[in-house]
């Protein structure tokens, strides 16, 4: 029997070790954050359809309105992200300030919103920027490399 252990220990000295590296990197876009695509994408989709879950559809029409078209334009910005990212995380200041609006917009939009609709237009809302500002730093990060 053969001795193969050595093939899994380093692939450095591999022949094509360089191509290998630039065709992943070519494939992947340079991006280090694949995985906040997807929680970006599903706080969209909370925001869209948070007036239902929290049931303010009759009390704040106008929230209703304004939560389901900055939940959609979210979770397009997230398939924008994950189908086209370096053409698209440049566009992660605007989803800090999508987020940032989300909080204010609760007692500009809204009329006597109870606290219920504040707390869940502030979570969306910090969970938007937070999520902006980690895309924000991966597309420096990117740049700079």
């Amino acid at each position: 029997m053969s001795n193969v252990s050595h093939a899994r220990s380093d692939l450095s000295g591999h022949p094509d070790a360089s191509e290998m590296r630039a065709r992943y990197d070519r494939v992947m876009g340079g991006r280090d954050v694949a995985l906040v695509d997807a929680p970006v994408f599903l706080v969209g989709l909370y925001c869209a359809v948070s007036p239902w879950v929290l049931h303010f559809t009759a009390s704040q029409p106008a929230l209703v309105t304004h939560n389901l078209v900055m939940g959609i334009a979210i979770a397009v910005l997230a398939l924008g992200f994950t189908m086209m990212p370096e053409r698209m995380y440049g566009l992660s200041w605007a989803m800090c300030a999508i987020g940032a609006w989300i909080i204010v917009s609760t007692w500009v939009v809204g009329n006597s919103p109870d606290a219920g609709i504040v707390i869940n237009n502030i979570i969306v809302g910090g969970l938007t920027v937070l999520l902006g500002m980690v895309c924000a730093g991966a597309a420096a990060r990117t740049r700079s490399t």
